[in-house]
């Protein structure tokens, strides 16, 4: 047999130890602004929402913190509705990405004036100051809700989870996005990716999960009939802002894996401010009006809880009004115990909020801009969002939109949620799921700006400024991108910046924040000029990528440099010429390194061309003048030269399928050209021998090859925009949250000691009174039980509530010590009667069992003697035990401790049990005796004899079968049962 080879049993062993590693669930956040939707998959089984802790599918994003305390969830919106409303936190996201000034913390600050926020001195950030030694930031608070958003998974998964896809509004900035991935690392938390919430609800609405299951580990897909083509549009509203996007659905060929589904992002229009709170803080407003109408003394804006209460309320009436015309709103004990109660209309609310409703068409019309479509383009309109329920808000859109109506065939709560954790499965190792492409859009144009300087016609000096798009708007992304500087040979610097946004108005521009993101200084760029002399400059190359999560990120800064280097003839050897002299006769593989020569040259031209494309593609209308420009320095220079001077070139790298297809384009023209040169020369080869030989000469003289340098540059990096945090802030944010969570442990970890030690207590001094205790119990011990009992009760009253973990554990432990003796003869005495039925019962079958074993004729006879004799006298001393363990019982008190106990009851049980569960086994699979076995044994059955054994020659033998005086199918050494009883241990074997 051939043995396998090392790589196979490598590979086997590989398999074998991925077959026994335990896969890992992943989970997806939908953080919205106000309640976060978990979702998680974990092998076997579906993509399921999780449930809180109190059972509910959504979870209020909120943090109480005051002193030793923190809570989530609504645990924490209730304590901050009525309890402790400064200490509690909500909105937060809002301040993501912002520094101090921006008009969005005014915002903020007019909205809930309860909370203190200050500067951070490094990063000129928000800070939440709950006293002068406790502070957090936004992303600290953000990071406390994705660890219990974790803790919550992990408890609904029962298994760790580290893996997430958490959703961000679609209009985040870079800012914006880089907190969120320091709040995720805060929570010890690995982001597969930051998808856009739109996006999430659009990859939710394309294939329809059907089941998840492990063995081909695979999701099937229902897609949706006319699946091929579709332009959808989602108006997302929800409780802090607006978003409304355009999705194309259709099928798409790619090279690997053949037709898939794709979506894209075709346009997206926003209004941050539009939503759901919004209305609540007018109907809030509203309502505390009509309070102090119905009170002039009092004035109940001055009172943050009683504020809190009226939004709490405002929230309930809105909801209610979305499906009534009126509604009673009440509130008891508003302020200085009154009590409150108004009745509001419908049409009150929508009079409240009538300029809040003139808002919603702008994200649409703003949606329809950005993709270049009009309403006549959009097949459907779907509502996602808990807003988008309010009546008034269906009502203008559907104008808005001129539709017939609005498709609601969606999960406006959850659609986000599902959309993530379905990425997030498809991201995992652990999962394997059918391809769904999603091409998302950059909201906002970003640019590459440097300065130079130029030598002007009277040969004066002057800078000239540059700009570049770098990703246009609604650029797709993930993708990679290239710019060229041509004419630097120093050490410079230059900017990334946003490009134009005039789409935007002027208060989304001042929420926008820093338009500058970073400044790039390199250094080394001169050396590697100085270094590589005598090589030709390809250009300083600055390699961009923007991820999945829609970061932007400079990987590396290279110096390319090429020159042309010529290889050396090398001698033929004699089966070589004959060899090319065979292969030139009958037209074939002489052009070999040709060939090779050209396929190098057509990679170099793709990229070339793909420069020249995207040049094309990102100059539009914004570059046409500095094109202009730009060609009329490059007049006189060269074709093969890099671009024109001062421009820089932008090439994708490693875009998505439709960027591919045009490379795959510039590769399928080689072979033309390939096949063209080879036709050419095709009658010069069958021309005679003569113009072979020339050909055969000709290609050993091989064209000149273009060897690359590439020098990596040192690069420098500012941040503009937000800095970000630094490595030791990170670390120190994590070890907050860290002890925090310790913290929080350990307080429940108090919690369940305290409770438990009170439970006891509690339910000790009840037991006292009963009267199966107080049967087994003398007077002094009741006394003695009672009287610790009630020293841990005033110890629990006056020092429990301060005592640490440890003392209350000790203090349950020693009480439990006192009572262990009454536990365990009022325990005792409860099993009796279960116990001592049982063994009575089987000493009853036991006898009867024994009495039929005994009256078995003895030619039937398949048990021996000794083996009754021993179930007998097992029968005998347990019966006796049992008489002599009950009527010692008798004698004791039943204060004292008991002889008879369950646990000696449970093993005569086994004991007795196990005797005759071996004799029936023996009955069970005994053969009976036939009549021809009864009568060989007779000394006048000799024909009988021979006639059986000639019978027996032609069937199988049995376990009846006779050899001479033994038995065939026990020991060898057991004789017949009529020749006397063997042992029992012989009969075991």
């Amino acid at each position: 047999m051939a043995r396998a080879p090392c790589w196979a049993l490598g590979w086997l062993l590989l398999a074998c130890l991925l077959l026994r590693a335990e896969p890992l669930a992943v989970m997806s956040v939908d953080v919205g602004s106000e309640s976060m939707k978990i979702a998680i998959v974990k092998p076997g089984v579906p993509m399921e929402i999780v449930l809180n802790k109190e059972s509910r599918r959504k979870t209020p994003v909120a943090v109480a913190l005051k002193e030793n305390e923190r809570l989530f969830g609504d645990i924490s919106k209730l304590r901050g509705s009525f309890i402790s409303c400064p200490v509690a936190f909500r909105y937060f996201q809002d301040l993501l990405g912002k520094q101090i000034n921006n008009p969005q913390v005014a915002l903020y600050r007019t909205r809930f004036p309860e909370h203190e926020l200050v500067e951070d001195e490094k990063r000129q950030t928000v800070i939440f100051k709950l006293s002068q030694t406790v502070q957090y930031s936004p992303e600290e608070m953000l990071g406390m809700v994705l660890n219990y958003s974790r803790g919550l998974a992990e408890e609904f998964a029962e298994q760790p989870i580290k893996d997430a896809v958490i959703t961000v509004p679609a209009y985040f900035n870079q800012a914006e996005r880089r907190a969120v991935l320091h709040a995720a690392r805060m929570a010890d938390l690995k982001v597969l990716q930051l998808i856009n919430d739109n996006t999430a609800v659009a990859l939710n609405y394309g294939p329809r999960v059907l089941s998840l299951f492990m063995g081909d580990i695979q999701v099937f897909l229902l897609h949706r009939p006319s699946f091929s083509f579709q332009n959808i549009m989602f108006y997302d509203m929800g409780a802090g802002s607006t978003v409304c996007t355009i999705v194309t659905y259709q099928t798409v060929k790619t090279k690997d894996s053949g037709t898939q589904p794709q979506l894209q992002i075709q346009g997206i229009g926003f209004d941050r401010t539009l939503g759901g709170l919004e209305m609540e803080l007018r109907l809030r407003d509203y309502l505390a009006k009509l309070f102090n109408d119905q009170h002039p003394s009092k004035d109940v804006r001055k009172n943050p809880r009683a504020m809190a209460k009226l939004l709490k309320e405002a929230n309930r009436l809105k909801t209610v009004l979305s499906a009534n015309a009126d509604h009673v709103a009440q509130i008891e004990g508003l302020l200085d115990d009154i009590d409150f109660k108004a009745k509001v209309s419908r049409q009150e609310f929508e009079d409240l909020c009538s300029d809040l409703f003139q808002r919603v068409p702008g994200p649409v019309q703003q949606a329809l801009s950005s993709a270049e479509m009009k309403l006549d383009g959009i097949d459907q309109v779907i509502l996602v969002g808990g807003a988008t329920r309010v009546p008034k808000v269906q009502e203008v859109l559907l104008k808005a939109v001129g539709k017939e109506e609005l498709g609601k065939n969606i999960n406006a709560d959850e659609a986000a949620a599902m959309g993530a954790v379905y990425q997030a499965a498809a991201l995992s190792k652990a999962f394997k799921v059918k391809p769904f492409v999603v091409r998302d859009a950059a909201m906002f144009p970003i640019q590459v700006e440097f300065t130079r300087e130029v030598e002007e016609d009277d040969k004066s000096k002057s800078l000239k400024h540059n700009k570049r798009i770098l990703f246009q708007r609604m650029a797709p992304y993930p993708q990679r991108k290239v710019i060229t500087f041509n004419r630097y040979t120093d050490d410079f610097e230059f900017y990334v910046n946003y490009g134009d946004l005039s789409f935007l108005n002027q208060d989304d521009l001042r929420i926008f924040g820093s338009l500058n993101l970073t400044t790039v200084r390199l250094k080394g760029v001169g050396d590697s000029f100085k270094k590589h002399s005598d090589y030709e400059s390809k250009g300083i190359k600055a390699h961009f990528n923007m991820d999945e999560s829609g970061v932007l990120s400079l990987d590396r800064v290279e110096s390319v440099f090429e020159t042309l280097v010529e290889d050396k003839l090398e001698e033929e050897s004699t089966l070589t010429k004959l060899g090319n002299t065979i292969s030139s006769l009958f037209g074939g593989g002489g052009h070999t390194p040709e060939t090779g020569e050209n396929l190098t040259d057509s990679v170099q031209e793709e990229e070339e061309s793909l420069a020249e494309t995207a040049k094309e593609e990102q100059g539009g209308k914004q570059g046409q003048k500095s094109s202009a420009e730009d060609a009329g320095e490059e007049q006189g220079e060269e074709k093969q030269q890099s671009p024109p001077p001062d421009q820089a070139e932008s090439t994708p790298l490693k875009e998505e399928p439709q960027k591919k297809e045009e490379g795959e384009k510039v590769e399928s023209q080689d072979p033309k050209e390939n096949k063209e040169t080879t036709k050419e020369e095709e009658p010069s080869k069958s021309s005679g021998a003569s113009t072979a030989t020339k050909t055969e000469e000709e290609k050993k003289i091989k064209a000149p090859k273009k060897q690359k340098l590439v020098h990596e540059i040192t690069m420098e990096l500012d941040v503009n925009d937000v800095p970000d945090l630094l490595e030791d802030e990170l670390k120190s944010s994590m070890k907050k949250l860290q002890d925090l969570t310790v913290r929080d442990l350990e307080k429940q970890e108090r919690e369940k000691s305290a409770n438990s030690l009170e439970s006891f207590i509690f339910e000790t001094q009840d037991k006292l009174y009963q009267e199966e205790y107080q049967f087994v119990s003398t007077e002094e011990e009741r006394e003695e039980i009672s009287k610790k009992l009630s020293e841990a009760s005033n110890w629990m009253e006056e020092e429990g509530y301060a005592a640490a973990t440890k003392e209350l554990k000790d203090k349950l432990a020693e009480l439990k010590k006192l009572c262990r003796n009454l536990f365990f003869r009022v325990e005792e005495r409860r099993k009796w009667p279960e116990r001592l039925a049982a063994l009575e019962s089987l000493l009853n079958h036991s006898n009867i069992f024994l009495k039929g074993a005994r009256m078995i004729p003895e030619s039937d006879q398949i048990f021996t003697e000794v083996e009754l004799g021993t179930l007998e006298k097992a029968i005998n001393e347990t019966m006796m035990w049992k008489n002599e363990t009950l009527a010692e019982q008798k004698k004791l008190s039943p204060a004292e401790k008991p002889v008879l106990l369950s646990k000696d009851i449970e093993l005569k049980i086994a004991a007795l049990d196990r005797e005759v569960q071996y004799l029936l086994n023996k009955a069970k699979f005994a053969k009976p005796k036939s009549k021809k076995e009864k009568n060989a044994t007779k000394p006048d059955s000799g024909k009988n004899a021979t006639a059986t054994s000639e019978s027996e020659s032609t069937i199988p033998p049995t376990e009846g079968k006779q050899e001479g005086k033994e038995w065939v199918g026990r020991s060898k050494t057991e004789k017949k049962p009529e020749a006397g009883g063997e042992s029992r241990k012989n009969d075991e074997l």
